[in-house]
Order: C-alpha cells, then sequence, then structure tokens
C-alpha cells in the first residue's frame, strides 16, 4: 500500500488535495497522539513525525489544540519542568476519548473503501487495456464474478 507523503520532496509543492487531505486528518491525528496519555506540544509534532509521517510546524499544531480545548475534547495544565521553562501538558476528556473512537472508526471504513477502490490502480497500473469491453477487463483483472464468462458482442443489422 503506498504511504501518504507527509512533505512534498525538497523545492516540490503539494498538490492541493493532498494538503488538503492531510489538513482533514490533522484533528484526529493529534486527538489520536494522546490517547495512551498527555504529552506537551513539541511531544506530539514529534510523535506524529514518527507515527504518522505527519510534519507539522509549532504554529501549526496550537491552534488545533487550543480549538480541540475549546470543543471540551482536551484538557490542559502547565506543569513545571526540571530544567527550563513550565510545559503545557494536553490530555483527552472523556468526550475526547468517544469523539476520536468515532472518527477512527469512519476513518477505518472509509479509507478501507477508497483502498477497494484504488488496488487495482495500485497493482496493475498498466496492465488494463483501455480496448476491451468492462466485463473483459474484469475476467483479465481475476474477477471471479466474470471469470470464464464469455462475452457476447452484439451489432446492429441496418435494413
Amino acid at each position: 500500500m503506498a504511504k501518504l507523503r507527509a512533505q512534498p520532496s525538497e523545492g516540490e509543492q503539494p498538490d492541493r488535495w493532498e494538503a488538503q487531505l492531510r489538513k482533514g486528518a490533522l484533528e484526529m491525528a493529534a486527538l489520536a497522539s494522546l490517547w495512551r496519555g498527555r504529552l506537551y506540544g513539541l511531544e506530539i509534532i514529534r510523535f506524529l513525525e514518527n507515527h504518522s509521517q505527519l510534519i507539522l510546524a509549532e504554529g501549526t499544531i496550537y491552534p488545533i489544540l487550543g480549538r480541540l480545548k475549546a470543543e471540551g475534547l482536551l484538557t490542559s495544565e502547565w506543569v513545571e519542568a526540571e530544567a527550563g521553562h513550565p510545559r503545557k501538558y494536553y490530555s483527552l476528556t472523556g468526550e475526547g476519548r468517544k469523539r476520536l473512537r468515532l472518527m477512527a472508526e469512519a476513518w477505518v471504513s472509509f479509507s478501507q473503501g477508497l483502498s477497494q477502490l484504488l488496488e487495482p490502480v495500485l497493482l496493475h497500473p498498466s496492465d488494463q487495456d483501455l480496448s476491451l469491453h468492462p466485463s473483459e477487463q474484469r475476467s483479465l483483472a481475476g474477477d471471479p464474478e466474470s471469470a470464464g464468462t464469455p462475452v457476447l458482442e452484439t451489432k446492429e443489422i441496418p435494413q
């Protein structure tokens, strides 16, 4: 399965659809990063980079965390660090855990459907002969419903 590029290659701009896809997944990803416990902002960024290939700037994550907190999905608390300045730790609320579960279920269902749709494109990118009838293409692709089923071509006979 192809992986979603989190960042374009150097000097390359992301396609608009790819940027929108990543943007749409950020809230869910931020919530998911907190599933196992509290983290502060930079830890969330690093967690996402290491576990999801999402690369975020600090200026991106904090507005998202603020929105999620305003919706009651997160709590935050300032904790004194042994060395350095205090850090703001974020945790999921009960409502945040419920919402994340719903988001995860919707994502998995949606992505499985798209994966099935895209599987032939990724597995057989040039195998399809576009001049073939669709049922012949299915037969070549190993579709069990049409395998071995003859295709009867009909032509209208002029009178």
